[in-house]
């Protein structure tokens, strides 16, 4: 495939981007990513009961025991299905956008203020590629309601089923931010991305579908209170974003906002920009939980978290965590502007990436790094309020960075006994109390 790929590439060189030997090229470059991420998520889950011959161990002892035969599910008949559109609407999508077709349609979600216009020049391409991404939307939304109905004993599917919904709606959003943005690059850029990213999760959820035994069931500890009440449950995925922290972080975007633009900032535009930094910050709170979910049942003051205390399950919180920040992100690019959605992401991805997978658990000076996320919050809010960063955006930023060390090792000092306990070396840990 990789030889295939290299020869389709220089072909479509030599060839001028042809636009069916981009097509080509696409093509291969998804099957071989899909490839590999099938290789992945198999090596990473077990062989499903079904497939296993039942007569292996008969064999074994001298008998000449049946082999099971392979067992009919309509869910995994329909998550390939939609794998396939999805593939293809990916190629068509690279013809469109070869051929020059990409704003055929000038409009959005009509084309020239019509359903069916005149097919000329590229307009048949651009609405085929429109037609084809309302049946595969219509295929992940009929795929994520079955999952949810019937695919309560596998909640990976279930958590793969809601990042695919959540990147679809996503990938609408870019998809109409390419028309008025007039194809600009990091829109595009975006929209193709979010496509692989897309297909990737369809790829991880027909394997699962493929390869996981029906009976693995998330079993969380036995919490005393079956049958929790529906508020409870709410509040509990409350708790996964860190409301208090939230908080904190809103009130330095509100402030940046008002000295951006005193008396110039509309109340809707500061009601939207402190939802989506709430959903945002949120989210990284969650995957930080998640992530976390093993140090935090060492710990006294986390162990009654949701995850660690077997309240939400982990595909449960991923899936939570993955949608709170993709709407977080829509909301802000449509709402407000995409500098401040751009920079809300960017937030979140140091503060998963950076902060807790990297430096949290490897360096006494994770929070003095990683303490950058929790200062972007200005920025945001200058960037809503102006469309832009200056200066004094970055001063304020550069005040919540250099609070937030000493603010930390204040708790990491009370909590000095809990943090020992999880090896998590916070400088209290390492240095000891004098020198912190």
């Amino acid at each position: 495939m990789v030889v295939v790929q290299i020869g389709l590439g220089g072909l479509t060189v030599r060839h001028e981007l042809t636009a069916w030997l981009v097509v080509a090229h696409l093509g291969t470059a998804m099957a071989f990513f899909a490839t590999l991420v099938v290789i992945v998520v198999s090596a990473m889950t077990p062989t499903p009961a079904e497939l296993v011959p039942s007569g292996v161990e008969a064999r074994a002892r001298g008998g000449a025991g049946p082999v099971a035969a392979w067992r009919y599910d309509p869910f995994r008949v329909l998550a390939v299905w939609t794998l396939a559109a999805t593939y293809g609407l990916v190629l068509i999508g690279g013809y469109v956008s070869a051929s020059g077709a990409g704003l055929a349609c000038p409009d959005w979600p009509l084309c020239y203020g019509q359903l069916l216009p005149s097919l000329t020049g590229g307009v048949g391409a651009h609405l085929l590629h429109r037609f084809a991404a309302a049946l595969a939307g219509a295929l992940i939304v009929l795929t994520a309601a079955a999952a949810y109905r019937t695919q309560a004993s596998r909640p990976q599917l279930q958590a793969a089923a809601a990042i695919a919904v959540g990147l679809l709606i996503l990938q609408i959003i870019l998809g109409a931010l390419n028309i008025e943005y007039r194809l600009a690059d990091a829109v595009t850029t975006a929209h193709l991305a979010t496509a692989a990213a897309l297909f990737a999760t369809l790829v991880v959820l027909a394997v699962l579908a493929h390869r996981l035994p029906e009976s693995e069931v998330y079993r969380p500890q036995d919490t005393g209170q079956p049958g929790r009440p529906r508020v409870q449950r709410v509040m509990d995925y409350v708790a996964l974003t860190k409301p208090r922290i939230v908080v904190l972080l809103l009130v330095t975007a509100f402030a940046s906002m008002l000295i951006a633009a005193p008396g110039r900032v509309s109340p809707w535009l500061i009601l939207f920009t402190l939802a989506g930094g709430a959903m945002s910050a949120g989210s990284a709170n969650a995957i930080n939980q998640l992530l976390e979910r093993d140090i935090d049942a060492l710990m006294s003051r986390t162990r009654r978290r949701p995850i660690p205390a077997g309240r939400i399950s982990p595909p449960y919180a991923f899936a939570f965590a993955v949608l709170l920040g993709t709407v977080a992100f829509v909301e802000m690019a449509v709402l407000v502007n995409l500098l401040a959605a751009l920079l809300s992401l960017a937030a979140l991805l140091f503060y998963v990436f950076v902060y807790t997978v990297w430096l949290k658990r490897s360096t006494p000076q994770n929070i003095v790094i990683g303490g950058a996320a929790g200062a972007v919050p200005p920025l945001v809010g200058w960037a809503a309020a102006t469309g832009h960063l200056s200066l004094t955006a970055i001063l304020l930023f550069v005040i919540v960075f250099l609070w937030t060390p000493p603010h930390f090792w204040a708790l990491a000092l009370f909590r000095r006994d809990d943090y020992a306990r999880a090896h998590i070396p916070m400088l209290p840990v390492i240095a000891g109390e004098d020198e912190t």
